[in-house]
């Protein structure tokens, strides 16, 4: 495991303003418990794991009622900005508030199951690229584009070359800002940080990590991430 000397200062951000409406719960899919910890708490304790992390910076949705009555609050490596109506919008006031670090990370929320020796291989990018990357799995599954608006099958996608896209992403702080603020003022799409930057232009780099870093979304998902984090902390 490298040190925290390998790695510049990195400061963490955590967009977790949504409300996780395909999970079918009364709370946020983030505040949903895993053993005896929230999906947050998991997700936030792995990025914490890696010396190199310095700081994680929580965005809160305005009504948030929930993560300051968390155990993980209390930890003064943590602190919170209030999100917006967007991911986007989000990972900007985390942005702002994390001005001092040249390099930042953004992790999903609901992404518990990180594995240590993927963030470092992802870190490892400081030291050879100008632009940063993003933790990917190659697409395993036979891939089929719909007819539009229907649920026929149009065609098969060739799958080499796609990549499932996953989080942690990691970009230099000032070209993630100036990247998300200018896709927002000209009305792209951004799906995760990394279409900004694709947006103007940039190729960030994919590094290659475990599909069991799943994203907890559906119901079904919570069993499965409950059995990945067994096998991470034993």
């Amino acid at each position: 495991m490298n040190s925290a000397e390998s790695f510049p200062e990195i400061i963490a951000v955590v967009p977790a303003a949504g409300i996780g409406s395909r999970m079918l719960s009364e709370c946020p899919k983030q505040y949903l418990t895993i053993g005896d910890k929230t999906i947050l708490e998991h997700s936030i304790d792995a990025l914490l794991a890696h010396p190199a992390v310095s700081r994680v910076i929580v965005a809160l949705s305005p009504q948030d009622v929930h993560f300051h009555r968390l155990p993980v609050a209390q930890d003064t490596r943590v602190t919170t900005v209030i999100g917006g109506g967007q991911r986007a919008d989000s990972v900007l006031a985390g942005l702002q508030a994390a001005k001092e670090a040249q390099w930042v990370l953004v992790h999903d929320a609901a992404r518990p199951c990180l594995h240590l020796s993927d963030l470092t291989r992802l870190l490892a990018l400081t030291a050879t690229s100008e632009v940063g990357g993003i933790l990917a799995a190659p697409v395993r599954d036979t891939m089929k584009r719909a007819i539009g608006g229907r649920s026929d099958i149009d065609h098969t996608v060739e799958r080499e070359a796609l990549w499932h896209a996953l989080t942690p992403q990691l970009f230099p702080q000032a070209l993630l800002h100036d990247c998300l603020l200018r896709a927002l003022n000209e009305g792209a799409t951004i799906t995760d940080e990394a279409s900004a930057l694709e947006y103007c232009g940039y190729h960030p780099e994919l590094v290659s990590g475990r599909s069991d870093n799943l994203k907890v979304t559906r119901p079904e998902d919570l069993a499965l991430a409950q059995f990945y984090l067994t096998q991470i902390q034993s």
